[in-house]
């Protein structure tokens, strides 16, 4: 991987692949650029760059008072400048979706489009409940094959997922060590989400209004307790230009590799070029 270094010292970890359209795939809280794994053969004419947000996968660590949407986004707007990208299209996973939305109204020229995967302008209180009891916290399995036989067992709102997937899913999440698996990724993380569910709930609906006039999808597993349908009904009221899919037999999130997905993302790349 390849990295820069932000202003406050931070190290940054990126990938940069392939040439056409700038793509910026920003993954999921917990998670780093591999999230798009499954989507990358995919594409085509696409320079597809994925960066790990500070304090996760190949990233340096940084106190979590910085593990925000603000910081990560300007750390991806630097990464812009460092690459001498003057505008991109935008990809983005739960957390990913926020950040790039967040991107998009404060530094509007130079967003192409925005495609969100399995998040809105409305979290949902189940699906927050969800990633606390497991963010910044290393797993009970002692080895991958454990974590993706646990995972695959307990994944509720997925089904048709083969037994290879959920240990794909598990490396990218988890490393083995001879004490067990850890997560990979600044366990103080717990303490920005914590701080973040103490606050006041903001208002994320300006972010989803501020994409107006830009190329935009929206990727819903039909089982999501993060994305709602009702949430969705109303972004595509708001939008009703908006790329939707729904797609069965998942939950949150998504892996972007389902004919449904490909189909939304693939109408939203065209939108965007």
């Amino acid at each position: 991987m390849k990295s820069f270094t932000t202003t406050d010292g931070t190290r940054i970890a990126y990938t940069d692949e392939g040439d056409g359209l700038p793509l910026i795939a920003l993954s999921g809280l917990t998670r780093n650029g591999r999230d798009f794994d499954f989507l990358a053969p995919h594409l085509t004419d696409v320079r597809l760059i994925r960066p790990d947000y500070r304090g996760r996968g190949g990233s340096g660590w940084a106190d979590w008072s910085t593990y925000t949407v603000p910081t990560e986004a300007g750390d991806v707007v630097a990464l812009m400048d460092h690459l001498g990208i003057e505008r991109a299209a935008f990809l983005g996973t739960s957390r990913g979706g926020i950040n790039a939305m967040f991107i998009a109204a404060t530094q509007t020229p130079r967003v192409i489009g925005v495609c969100l995967n399995d998040v809105g302008p409305v979290l949902e209180p189940a699906g927050l409940a969800a990633i606390d009891a497991y963010i910044g916290r290393n797993p009970k399995a002692r080895t991958l094959d454990e974590a993706a036989e646990i995972r695959a067992a307990t994944a509720k709102g997925f089904s048709s997922v083969p037994p290879s997937r959920w240990r794909e899913e598990a490396e990218r999440n988890y490393d083995e060590t001879p004490e067990g698996l850890t997560i990979n990724y600044d366990p103080a993380l717990r303490e920005s989400f914590l701080a973040a569910m103490a606050a006041d709930a903001p208002d994320l609906w300006p972010l989803f209004d501020a994409l107006a006039g830009k190329p935009v999808a929206v990727i819903r597993g039909v089982n999501s307790d993060v994305l709602s349908a009702a949430t969705l009904a109303e972004m595509q009221a708001r939008r009703p230009d908006m790329i939707a899919a729904v797609v069965p037999d998942r939950a949150h999130i998504p892996f972007l590799d389902e004919p449904e997905a490909l189909a939304a993302i693939t109408r939203w790349l065209e939108a965007c070029r």
